[in-house]
């Protein structure tokens, strides 16, 4: 934050907000349905062809009033205009943070260090299309001249997430010739499932490391190696067999890939916000250059809309202020992501990390410790499933968890009357959080009294609906975008960096010191505490 901007916490909006909390504590949606019949009208949204329906929040016209005054104070405009313009705004590394240039027009203009980087994008992403194109036409053809039926791409983190959920939500539009499956962990049961039944002959390798040195994808990628070389009988397989997604070249070309087949991509991308790069190549394959251009495109219309709109109407930034309202006048800990589509099964495991990874910091920018709460615990499951698994607990447990509903307009399978439940059921839950079930109503349905308690619905449980049309490319590129911009806008107004991760680093390094010490021939000399000392013991042993 600038020099001239307040602590958050002495900011008089913030203050202002505590105040007006104060005041609300007595109200429910009930009330703030029956005194407005145009509520759900006033609070709702469209932008990038996204429908936010933000109605059933606890909040009224004031609320809105002073969050948007407390992220004008904060200085967010300001910010979003750093962003966008390539300002190094990750200050602890030092860093540009432009995702958004990855989905820029041909003809746009962004500078890093007084270099335009958007001819280097569109550079890369022709390199990704006619290399795509090659793959799906049957062009490209592995060693012994078979062509490629399986593409299997390792990552982890964000090399993974983002393909892996992005593959899934769109698997309607891929290609049914190719088999896309990923492998993330270094468990070998990832691996030893995800090229179960595959022949090396027409196994597509795609290995995504921005240094080609990540520990979980280089020992992946090795094993995927050695099964090659050993169904194939010759190293030269390589060459056909493996593609990378990274920026050293170096470490590409001694793993035996040609550097001709290395996608590269930028120190200004995170890995969270990494898949429209190369990091992308898998899903690009799968579902081919033009409808990856649409996902793009879906990013840029949030951008856009994120950069543009007032906030007043900007749906990440009203989605941003709703979970501030939330999480610090409110105390809620957590938020609930329910997709009420298939398709978007891993959604909700994405935006963990987009928005943990980002937004689950202690200390300021300047390096002092919050004095608030910070980034939410995400987590979800699709609908149906998650109401016969948790949602008991979101109706009338004691946690206050806001909700954000997703869903599409149009299925994406010629079974109508399961869409008709599924939306019944989407549009069913939000209602019952919002308003419940009160002890009256219990007892006027012929409800023995001992279990009237049981049996009442408190209500007063907030929730976003977000809808698209369809679960199209360009809709999750405009989906993961609001997101993106959502856990940005939080990060503004907490006065933290979202865009450093140096909390995993500490587990990374004793984990590399731990392996040797498994691995040791003779016993090593212990110098951890005594529990992962004895834990070391115990594993050795067996």
């Amino acid at each position: 934050m600038s020099e001239d901007i307040a602590q958050l916490d002495q900011c008089p909006e913030w203050e202002a907000l505590a105040r007006h909390r104060d005041r609300m504590r007595e109200i429910s949606l009930r009330r703030l349905f029956a005194e407005d019949s145009g509520r759900a009208d006033a609070l709702s949204v469209e932008g990038a062809g996204l429908f936010l329906d933000y109605s059933k929040n606890l909040l009224s016209a004031e609320t809105l009033r002073l969050l948007v005054a407390l992220a004008e104070a904060r200085g967010l405009r300001a910010r979003i205009e750093a962003m966008f313009g390539g300002d190094k705004i990750n200050s602890t590394e030092g860093r540009a943070v432009l995702h958004t240039a990855l989905r820029a027009p041909r003809d746009a203009a962004i500078e890093v260090d007084g270099e335009n980087v958007v001819p280097a994008v569109h550079a890369v992403l022709d390199r990704m299309g006619a290399f795509a194109d090659r793959v799906r036409g049957g062009l490209w053809r592995g060693f012994r001249g078979d062509r490629i039926r399986h593409v299997v791409s390792i990552g982890i983190g964000g090399s993974d997430l983002g393909p892996a959920m992005a593959y899934r939500a769109l698997r309607a539009h891929a290609d049914p010739e190719l088999d896309v499956r990923f492998v993330s962990n270094v468990d070998g049961a990832d691996f030893a499932a995800a090229c179960s039944g595959l022949d090396p002959a027409t196994t597509l390798f795609i290995v995504c490391s921005k240094t080609f040195t990540t520990l979980e994808t280089l020992t992946n990628a090795r094993t995927a190696r050695q099964w090659l070389v050993d169904g194939l009988g010759d190293e030269a397989a390589v060459a056909k067999h493996f593609v990378a997604v990274s920026t050293n070249r170096a470490e590409v070309e001694s793993f035996g890939i040609d550097p001709a087949n290395m996608f590269e991509f930028w120190e200004w991308v995170g890995g969270r916000y990494s898949l429209p790069s190369a990091i992308g190549l898998s899903l690009m394959v799968a579902i081919g250059p033009e409808r990856f251009g649409e996902m793009l495109a879906g990013f840029r219309a949030m951008d856009q809309h994120f950069r543009d709109t007032p906030f007043e109407r900007n749906l990440p930034v009203l989605l941003a202020l709703i979970g501030i309202w939330y999480a610090n006048y409110h105390g809620a800990e957590s938020t609930a992501v329910l997709p009420y589509h298939q398709d978007l099964a891993r959604f909700a495991a994405y935006l963990q990390q987009l928005d943990m990874e980002s937004n689950g910091k202690r200390v300021q920018l300047d390096g002092e410790p919050v004095q608030w709460q910070t980034g939410p615990i995400v987590w979800g499951e699709p609908g149906t499933n998650g109401q016969h698994a948790f949602f008991q607990l979101l109706h009338q447990g004691t946690k206050l968890v806001p909700c954000d509903f997703i869903g599409a307009i149009e299925p994406s399978h010629d079974l109508p009357l399961h869409h008709d439940l599924l939306m019944a059921n989407l549009f069913a839950q939000s209602e019952a959080l919002a308003f419940g079930k009160t002890s009256d109503e219990v007892r006027s349905s012929g409800i023995e009294e001992e279990l009237v308690q049981h049996r009442t619905f408190p209500g007063n449980r907030p929730s976003n609906t977000i809808l698209v049309d369809a679960l199209t490319p360009h809709a999750l590129g405009a989906l993961i975008a609001l997101y993106e911009h959502k856990v940005f806008t939080q990060g503004v107004i907490w006065g933290i960096n979202s865009f450093d991760q140096w909390g995993v680093e500490l587990g990374k390094v004793l984990a590399g010191k731990i392996a040797a010490e498994l691995q040791s021939e003779s016993d090593p000399d212990l110098d951890h505490d005594s529990s992962t000392n004895a834990l070391i013991a115990r594993y050795r042993r067996h």
